[in-house]
């Protein structure tokens, strides 16, 4: 509770001294600070089968996805600043999420950034938690794009007179995560940088054609000299004709340090060698908007993480994973939104050829309202 009210201290201060920027939301007009969020209650239902006497593993619950409020303003002149709190405590809260100011000498064609912000890399990443099509993001996603928020310096910006034609973003990143910086020295412990940046094209009004890509480098070496590293690039496409959305996306990488934990389960360390992971997967989505609110949707992805361990859906797996996801949304109004997904989900082979297949298929519900 304490951590809470002081979170809530804070975005007051920052409102009342009338400081804005570029994020999820923008503001409407200089006339001082404005608050804004969103609250996402649901209800998540697990099938994982059977335990050894034949009862029935079932776990449901009730929970807040995300909780989040912020303040947002521009100060005269070019100067904007945002600031958003999580404060679920399933989504690791009360934490800062997001917090930076932003710089635009030569509006929306050249801006700078400094603070806290999500790395500009995949589509769906840089799709505001608030605006995702399924109540989860793609495994692929989670996975690989992760550090999803980093402390940095962006530069960015769109070049089109009535739409954006191009539109880029480049940043230099700690590396460490969200708020991960040491206390002790207040630097970060890796003094190598992350770089990843993003560049979106749309040649027609109804189509975007995206790029991502980003390295990092840590400077602890192994006993062959290589350092721990990630190199992920990635491609994706938007297509938006006839109330169609259809949106895909494909990611590979390169990670060398990425020891697993427990047992050496799904570890390929030998002999001091980090181990080292050629990840990839990708998804695809389709999805009808009605003229009445309602928006079915049908989204498929794959992730294989070349024998690497991860968590889905809280179990601790090795296998390629493949998803179906059946959906509808329905807009209420402008600001609140119902979905409803159901997750088939179907395992494939490991590092080792071998095959596990084992139920953990998802019914999920969930409520959102922002302001």
């Amino acid at each position: 509770m304490k951590k809470i009210i002081i979170l809530f201290a804070i975005l007051l201060g920052l409102g009342s001294a009338n400081v804005y920027s570029q994020g999820c939301v923008e503001a409407s007009s200089d006339d001082g600070v404005q608050v804004v969020g969103y609250i996402q209650p649901e209800f998540d239902y697990y099938m994982f089968g059977e335990d050894s006497k034949g009862n029935a593993i079932k776990p449901s619950s009730f929970y807040f996805k995300r909780a989040r409020i912020g303040v947002v303003g521009n100060i005269p002149y070019d100067i904007s600043y945002y600031v958003m709190a999580e404060l679920s405590p399933v989504a690791g809260g009360p934490q800062l999420l997001d917090a930076f100011v932003t710089y635009a000498p030569f509006g929306k064609y050249v801006k700078f950034s400094m603070g806290q912000f999500k790395s500009p890399f995949s589509l769906e990443l840089n799709t505001g938690c608030h605006a995702l099509h399924t109540i989860r993001r793609s495994t692929v996603v989670n996975e690989m794009a992760a550090p999803f928020r980093e402390l940095g310096f962006m530069f960015l910006g769109s070049f089109g007179k009535e739409r954006d034609i191009v539109s880029y973003r480049l940043a230099v990143l700690n590396g460490t995560g969200i708020n991960n910086v040491l206390s002790s020295t207040n630097y970060d412990d890796n003094q190598n940088k992350d770089i990843a940046g993003r560049v979106v094209v749309a040649p027609l009004e109804w189509i975007k054609i995206g790029g991502s890509y980003r390295h990092g480098l840590v400077e602890k070496k192994d006993v062959d000299g290589d350092s721990k590293s990630r190199t992920s690039w990635a491609v994706d496409l938007s297509v938006e004709k006839f109330n169609f959305l259809l949106q895909g996306e494909y990611i590979n990488g390169k990670y060398i340090g990425d020891i697993a934990g427990g047992g050496g389960c799904g570890g390929k360390s030998t002999n001091g060698t980090y181990p080292e992971y050629a990840k990839n997967g990708y998804w695809a989505m389709l999805l009808y908007k009605t003229n009445f609110g309602l928006q079915p949707v049908v989204k498929y992805e794959f992730y294989d993480p070349d024998g690497s361990a991860y968590k889905y859906l809280d179990q601790t797996q090795v296998v390629t994973q493949s998803t179906i996801t059946f959906g509808v949304n329905y807009f209420i109004n402008d600001w609140t939104r119902v979905q409803l997904n159901y997750l088939y989900n179907s395992e494939g082979k490991d590092a080792n050829g071998g095959v596990t297949e084992f139920d953990n298929d998802a019914l999920m519900f969930q409520v959102q309202v922002k302001f």
